[in-house]
């Protein structure tokens, strides 16, 4: 990961309108005052940087490399710490810079003593590394104090100079330069937060462009070092982007693929919200309680970015905070902070429906169902999994997820429909739970095809399919169960309570893949606008949209939301402690405002369905 002055970032909204369409890898990375590290030249080399630079200092013909004269040691040449290791590396690959590869390395050489000494004693070393000087795969660059432009044609093929803007060059010169460096202050005094003014952005963009006109590379220098800077770069289409921080620019480059969402689904179209009795104190029947595992407010903007700048969770009114903690520690995972919300209790990690002395407490189906109300649970995921657990399984341990499966014969809800089927028909134990059920006047299927097709009252649909991701192609499974629970169960008229789980957010980022987090936060979107329509229809059923806690730290960096793209980070693995939001939409949603502790929502709920 990121060292820790970049966790700290915020969102950069203001970003939106250049958001990088070319890929960058650690081959578009530039080694800067290499030699400072504590193993110069190594340290970027297998991090696959595309560029290294050491500064050298001319002396009776021979290079050191050294920031300033003051720091020059006799044994850090530029032979010992930059030519040898190249050609070492070069003869274990078999000829080329890259094992297995066809890019190129560029060796930068900043002179900072007089061009033509320099120079001279540079090609009389090179004279006896013929391994880098003929090799397609290496660059040799100058910088710095370069000899006159009339010069260089008596120099070696194989010497390059870096290009400098405002400088008027020949064509047999420009042949010789692969890249051009700029400083950034040329254009710009931007400290490298927020965002470069507009007028002198469209400068550097003009100039950017007209060097790639031309053929050649783009660095810049003189920029700060972080995240910030490195996407402005990116954006502007900078080929190289320079860095004192090797390690961390080779982990934020490397992990493109899995830190970007470029917008390859197609954005859905949301439900238009009537807000029928939205505010109104009036009687609530059904309760409509949708958990995005995993799901904090970069989640959500992440989603919203990637469809294109709306979601129909947004369009709803009435918002709070819960506060997540569990009884024995600062950040819950999902077995406590689904009990908190399914019994009303702070328990401590890893335990189901039991509080936090391991005894067993009822969940909102066990307290409604005496009052007439039916219940359902859905997940995009393992039924037996910690969050729609809590709603009908008591363990003091949620891998028992055997036990939580056997728990569900003396629940009262009515439907189930996720993955984890092999918990209930191939047990350790044998017992066959779908017979059991079966005769208990439940419909058992792992078909997900044949749940339209289901007719009674109670059944079960439990296919290894719901667990797929969207990436995977698990499709419209969430809208359509729950669209398919609220047909089965409002027939009935009776009161019912529904708890669908979007559980693959929280699988995103404990992937800390942004793709998977945005297109399972689009996803768990549709089903929201399915209960908010179904809301308004019925008028007197409350929505309400919340996670059980935040997971992978996320934080946005950049985006453009006409294009769907995002880029992000992750500051953790795991789950983190900050507030998750509450949204309700529907009768009493105006209860769900404040922050609270995440129990008060089951206390909410049941004092609606009194």
């Amino acid at each position: 990961m990121l060292r820790s002055s970049f966790l700290s970032l915020s969102l950069l909204a203001a970003m939106t309108a250049g958001a990088q369409t070319r890929n960058y890898a650690s081959i578009n990375a530039h080694s800067h005052n290499d030699y400072e590290h504590p193993i110069p030249f190594l340290t970027a080399y297998f991090r696959h940087y595309g560029s290294i630079e050491a500064d050298v200092f001319e002396r009776n013909g021979q290079l050191f490399t050294a920031h300033t004269e003051e720091a020059i040691r006799p044994e850090r040449t530029l032979e010992k710490l930059y030519l040898n290791p190249l050609r070492e590396q070069i003869k274990k690959n078999g000829g080329t810079a890259y094992k297995d590869s066809k890019d190129t390395l560029q060796l930068m050489i900043d002179f900072k003593t007089t061009g033509v000494p320099t120079i001279k004693a540079l090609i009389k070393i090179l004279d006896r590394y013929p391994d880098i000087t003929k090799n397609p795969t290496v660059v040799v660059t100058i910088s710095g104090d370069q000899p006159e432009l009339a010069l260089w044609a008596q120099y070696p093929d194989y010497i390059h100079f870096d290009g400098k803007r405002g400088f008027t060059y020949t064509a047999a010169q420009e042949k010789r330069i692969p890249m051009y460096s700029v400083d950034i202050k040329q254009f710009t005094n931007w400290n490298g937060k927020g965002v470069i003014v507009k007028e002198e952005r469209a400068k550097i963009q003009q100039w950017v462009d007209s060097v790639h006109q031309a053929g050649k590379k783009v660095r810049f220098w003189g920029m700060a070092d972080n995240v910030n800077t490195w996407k402005t770069q990116m954006n502007m289409g900078a080929d190289y982007l320079g860095t004192d921080l090797v390690e961390d620019m080779a982990t934020f480059l490397s992990n493109r693929q899995n830190l970007e969402y470029n917008g390859t689904a197609a954005p859905h179209t949301l439900y238009n919200a009537r807000y029928v009795n939205n505010d109104s104190m009036g009687k609530v029947t059904n309760v409509i309680l949708l958990i995005g595992d995993g799901m904090g407010l970069a989640q959500i903007y992440a989603g919203f970015t990637a469809n294109h700048g709306q979601l129909n969770l947004l369009q709803m009114k009435n918002i709070g905070f819960s506060k997540t903690y569990s009884s024995d520690s600062y950040i819950t995972d999902s077995a406590a902070g689904g009990t908190a919300m399914a019994s009303g209790k702070k328990t401590n990690n890893r335990y189901v429906g039991v509080d936090a002395t391991a005894v067993r407490i009822p969940a909102i189906p066990d307290i409604i169902a005496p009052k007439g109300y039916n219940s359902a649970l859905i997940s995009a995921g393992d039924i037996t999994d910690a969050t729609p657990a809590a709603f009908y399984g008591h363990v003091p341990e949620r891998s028992m997820e055997d036990s939580i499966a056997a728990n569900f014969l003396t629940s009262p809800v009515s439907i189930m429909i996720g993955g984890g089927a092999k918990h209930f028909n191939q047990r350790k134990d044998g017992k066959d739970l779908p017979k059991l059920l079966q005769d208990k006047g439940y419909t058992f299927s792992t078909n997900l095809d044949e749940l339209n097709n289901i007719q009674s009252d109670k059944y079960l649909v439990l296919d290894s399919r719901a667990e797929r991701s969207m990436l995977t192609g698990r499709g419209e499974f969430l809208t359509q169960s729950l669209e398919k629970s609220i047909a089965s169960l409002r027939k009935q008229n009776k009161g019912f309570f529904i708890m669908a789980e979007g559980a693959q957010i929280d699988y995103g980022g404990h992937a800390n893949i942004v793709p998977y987090v945005a297109t399972e936060m689009m996803d768990f979107d549709k089903a929201i606008g399915a209960a908010m329509k179904f809301a308004d229809e019925d008028g007197h059923t409350l929505v309400i949209v919340t996670a059980d806690h935040e997971t992978g730290g996320l934080s946005l960096l950049d985006g453009n939301i006409s294009k769907g793209y995002v880029d992000g980070h992750f500051s953790t693995n795991d789950h983190s402690a900050v507030m998750v939001p509450v949204f309700a939409y529907g009768p009493h949603s105006l209860d769900f405002r404040g922050v609270y502790e995440n129990t008060e929502i089951f206390a909410k709920i049941i004092a609606l369905l009194q």
